[in-house]
């Protein structure tokens, strides 16, 4: 175990750099490239066995990190498919009368352009209608945690509505269906 680990350290920090600079390169994001760094590592680390010596370990890591990128681009064509098609799910669901098309466009930006903590507690009350101590469970925290989380994250969106003028009234929300928050 400790050879092995001196040998994963050593090919980490001679290989870092190149592997870094190839995600940064193939990545719309810092964030999506840290991700498929850090996901090329922890796959060097399972297979270390496999990891060829000298600058072979360098191409070893590409051909890792190319197949983790392939995997990375995959999800998200995947995630924007589902989003487009959710827009169109929401729509036909919550649009009450033609002319509200504009604002149900311009909400779905505003929750799209909400922080992930956010859309994440807001989509569980929403669309799955997940109560606090259901949410607790889900999101590994306490139901006072999820309180909190859950009024910041109504705050926010509702003072982003207010900013881009998007009016709405108490029939037209967007709640669970059974019980309430």
């Amino acid at each position: 175990m400790g050879s092995e680990l001196a040998r994963f350290e050593s090919v980490y920090r001679e290989t870092y750099g190149q592997i870094t600079a190839y995600a940064a390169r193939r990545c719309h994001s810092p964030q999506d490239a840290a991700d498929v760094v850090a996901e090329t590592f922890a796959i060097a680390w399972r297979r270390m066995g496999e990891v060829p010596d000298g600058e072979q370990a360098t191409l070893w890591l590409y051909g890792v990190a190319r197949k983790v990128l392939a995997n990375h681009y995959r999800v998200e064509v995947r995630r924007q498919a589902l989003s487009v098609e959710l827009d169109a799910e929401m729509a036909d669901l919550y649009q009450a009368a033609p002319d509200s098309g504009v604002e149900l466009t311009a909400i779905a930006q505003i929750f799209r352009a909400l922080p992930d903590t956010d859309r994440e507690v807001l989509s569980l009350v929403a669309w799955e209608g997940l109560d606090r101590q259901q949410i607790a469970t889900v999101l590994g925290m306490s139901r006072n945690a999820v309180r909190i989380r859950l009024h910041r994250a109504r705050r926010r969106f509702a003072r982003a509505l207010a900013e881009a003028d998007v009016h709405f009234t108490s029939e037209s929300r967007l709640a669970p269906a059974e019980g309430h928050l």
